[in-house]
């Protein structure tokens, strides 16, 4: 937590929980190596086991792009997953991400390789949805779904 919030205050890197009505923690998502000059960021998201399947990265990760464009003034903002889990796949398209290629064996694991699929979405991509809120509670932030 002090970690994040360092991140925040040197503008390093935007860290918010997911959450439900209910303030409970569904999941989180990131935007980081922010890079002025390019205008562009990387995403990154998880959910907990209970939340998974219910849209819940997906809608995190598009309210994490609008607040993005319009709070930060980004162009491009990039995410990436490894070609085994299609459930991030869907993440990505569904928070209005195109891929755009793969990179072919970039991480290792346990001494496998993995290929990694890039996406990426534009700020003249226009926005995928409204149906979440981006908001600071009690200091903290927080996306709720």
């Amino acid at each position: 937590m002090q970690r994040r919030q360092e991140q925040w205050r040197r503008q390093d890197a935007y860290s918010f929980a997911v959450v439900d009505g209910s303030d409970t923690a569904l999941g989180g998502v990131t935007v980081s190596n922010l890079h002025d000059e390019h205008a562009t960021g990387w995403v990154s998201y998880w959910t907990t086991s209970a939340a998974r399947g219910r849209s819940v990265a997906t809608r995190g990760c598009r309210a994490l792009a609008d607040w993005c464009f319009a709070d930060l003034g980004l162009f491009r903002l990039e995410l990436g997953h490894r070609t085994n889990n299609p459930a991030s796949c869907r993440v990505a398209q569904g928070a209005g991400f195109a891929a755009e290629g793969i990179q072919r064996q970039k991480l290792a694991y346990d001494g496998i390789r993995y290929d990694v699929e890039m996406h990426a979405r534009l700020v003249t991509d226009g926005p995928a949805s409204r149906r979440v809120v981006m908001r600071r509670t009690a200091g903290r932030p927080r996306t709720v779904v």
